[in-house]
């Protein structure tokens, strides 16, 4: 198996973007080239960094604090008699978690959403709301 391979399979699949790359495998593969180090997942947080570091045949460290907070297991709910839908959720949402029409009410597919708050932001009425996962 491939390193990127492996290191992508290390790295929690929220595809949020917080590492400063636009996905997982992006990341993973310039970590596998020597283009990033291991401590830029705050999604994956200190044992996450520690895991990958150790693939990399690098030194144990925690991730960089300065990308984000670690929040361990959440989901996105959409508040449903807040909603609008203005679509702007769906278009956020990197794993094609949320469903709903133009101007219905949208919700979160909750076995695929990774809770890489994108969604939070993007809406207007601010109807989304993270919990944490079952």
């Amino acid at each position: 198996m491939r390193l990127a391979d492996r290191l992508d399979r290390l790295l929690p699949q929220t595809q949020c973007g917080q590492c400063g790359y636009p996905g997982c495998r992006p990341y993973a593969e310039a970590m596998a080239a020597g283009e990033a180090g291991a401590d830029r997942c705050p999604p994956g947080g200190d044992q996450g960094a520690r895991t990958l570091a150790r693939a990399l045949g690098l030194p144990p460290a925690g991730y960089d604090r300065g990308l984000g907070e670690y929040r361990p297991g959440r989901v996105a709910l959409v508040v449903e008699e807040d909603c609008i839908g203005c679509t702007k959720c769906i278009q956020a949402c990197p794993v094609d978690a949320i469903m709903g029409g133009a101007k219905h009410m949208h919700t979160v597919i909750e076995p695929l959403c990774t809770g890489c708050e994108l969604c939070v932001p993007a809406c207007p009425v601010d109807c989304i709301v993270m919990l944490p996962a079952a």
